[in-house]
């Protein structure tokens, strides 16, 4: 018996080999999945990862060239902005000038009128004066002569001389006046 237990202990296969034919199933499923795995699926992970990293560095170069528009653009701009801001400070500048022009003629013009306005009311001042003058001299030798005719009891009105009279009274009367301002 004890060599029966033997021999059914050799015949017992052992627990860590699995048997022959669970071995060439699982070669033959390892080998199908292998060639699965090799021929189809990688070359679709391979084509979807090329097609990604081709997407990426088409977007990178998108964005470099969209950044160097960018830039382009930025420089343009403040190109722009320089040339505006000159033209701004020209046109100040225009301005101040013509604002001097235009100030300065104004005051030609308001001391040209100005002095157009004082030459005509001096013009006017001294038509009125001479006008007074001439009505103050009539007056006064019709005063003088009323004068002079109730002193002598006789009527001077009607004679030349008596006008003469009266005139060279003034004209020395204006002289005395005269030497008498230039003293004093």
């Amino acid at each position: 018996m004890h060599n029966a237990l033997i021999i059914a202990a050799e015949e017992t296969h052992n627990p860590l080999i699995p048997p022959v034919y669970d071995i060439v199933w699982s070669l033959l499923a390892f080998v199908i999945i292998f060639l699965v795995m090799r021929y189809v699926v990688t070359p679709r992970i391979t084509k979807m990862l090329d097609e990604r990293t081709e997407a990426i560095e088409g977007g990178i170069k998108k964005a470099e060239a969209a950044q160097q528009q960018a830039a382009a653009a930025l420089d343009e701009y403040n190109k722009q902005l320089a040339d505006a801001r000159a033209e701004a400070s020209r046109i100040r500048e225009q301005a101040r000038a013509d604002a001097t022009a235009i100030g300065n003629e104004v005051r030609e013009q308001a001391a040209a009128d100005a002095a157009r306005i004082t030459a005509n009311a001096q013009a006017q001042i001294e038509a009125e004066r001479q006008s007074a003058v001439q009505a103050l001299r009539a007056e006064v030798g019709t005063l003088a002569l009323d004068l002079a005719s109730g002193v002598i009891g006789e009527s001077l009105k009607d004679d030349a001389k008596s006008t003469a009279v009266v005139d060279r009274f003034l004209a020395d009367l204006e002289a005395s006046q005269a030497t008498k301002t230039g003293e004093h």
